[in-house]
């Protein structure tokens, strides 16, 4: 391990150590780490909050059924059976995947909304008592 060379008085700092302060990271990752504020009041519409959960239900609702699809194909069709049995499983498997974490994701956000709630009204109350 390799200690860089000091100035006699002490005062002259690494570039290392200029280059960490003179970083704006530190301050972008705290603005950036949160994309709602609890002050934010604003209210949004439905589709704003539940857009992803609903994408992803279905995507992995059409997912799943071009599996069941595929799957299906093996017991029809003749050629290339090997491949219809290998890619069906696994689209299957996938849409299934990704239709559970949708579904899970949704109570999620309606939890997090109803303590958001919460947190705000006691919030207000808080200011209420506060501000007299």
């Amino acid at each position: 391990m390799e200690i860089p060379p000091k100035s006699p008085d002490g005062s002259e700092k690494s570039p290392q150590s200029k280059e960490l302060l003179t970083s704006n990271t530190a301050s972008t990752l705290c603005i950036s780490s949160r994309s709602e504020s609890v002050w934010t009041s604003a209210s949004r519409s439905k589709w704003d909050i539940y857009h992803k959960p609903v994408i992803v239900v279905s995507v992995g609702a059409a997912i799943f059924l071009v599996g069941t699809v595929i799957t299906s194909l093996s017991c029809f069709l003749t050629e290339n059976k090997n491949v219809y049995k290998m890619c069906g499983p696994a689209f299957l498997s996938l849409g299934l995947m990704l239709l559970v974490c949708g579904l899970v994701w949704i109570p999620i956000i309606r939890k997090k909304q109803k303590q958001r709630q919460k947190s705000q009204f006691l919030q207000s109350l808080k200011s209420f008592f506060f501000n007299r």
